[in-house]
């Protein structure tokens, strides 16, 4: 709890986070510059079809956004915003986003620990420049290949990389974990002792 408090009095923007479903906030008036980009509201995920309803959010544990807020803060001053792709996700949508992508190492079994999307304390990220547009990143969202990997080389342009490495610096200056599968999932430290949750994405 202190370090909750300590988190939130320490973000400048801290005083707009927005309370949304039980333990979680959403993000948007916490980091107003970010491009909330929800695939799972749309057909651009792995399962080519929206699992989140119309009007979604993206949602965190106050402490996560707290962290999101300074990493966006660090990322501004090198000249970028984040374009958040998930967020929380609902215990339901994990299941049926793992009913359609089971590999190991990729979606998380939700009877068997679950995901730390379904704890409101991961986030899926990426960057674009200062007015919004496109940047150079080693593959889409949900694109499950090696070439995902936090670490991989071969097939991806050195300005890729560069951005990725900005990112995941940002991230880990923050607090978040990188996944070592996937250069767009950041984990927070809040997940351990957190529930899981399942509820509604929606106002």
């Amino acid at each position: 709890m202190l370090e909750l408090v300590l988190l939130l009095l320490a973000s400048p923007s801290a005083e707009r986070i927005a309370p949304a479903a039980p333990g979680l906030v959403d993000v948007a008036p916490l980091v107003p510059d970010a491009v909330i980009d929800l695939r799972y509201a749309t057909a651009r995920n792995v399962t080519g079809e929206p699992l989140y309803p119309p009007g979604a959010r993206c949602l965190l544990r106050p402490a996560v956004a707290a962290r999101l807020a300074r990493a966006a803060g660090a990322l501004r001053e090198k000249g970028f915003r984040l374009r958040l792709y998930d967020c929380y996700r609902p215990l339901s949508v994990q299941r049926r986003l793992f009913a359609r992508e089971s590999r190991p190492g990729y979606v998380a079994d939700p009877d068997h620990g679950g995901s730390h999307h379904n704890r409101g304390a991961a986030v899926d990220a990426g960057l674009v420049d200062l007015n919004g547009a496109d940047v150079a990143l080693p593959t889409d969202f949900d694109e499950f290949t090696r070439r995902a990997r936090a670490d991989a080389v071969e097939g991806i342009p050195a300005e890729a990389r560069a951005h990725r490495k900005v990112l995941r610096e940002a991230m880990a200056a923050a607090g978040f974990i990188p996944s070592r599968s996937e250069w767009w999932h950041f984990s927070a430290p809040e997940a351990h002792g957190s529930p899981l949750l399942d509820v509604p994405v929606t106002p």
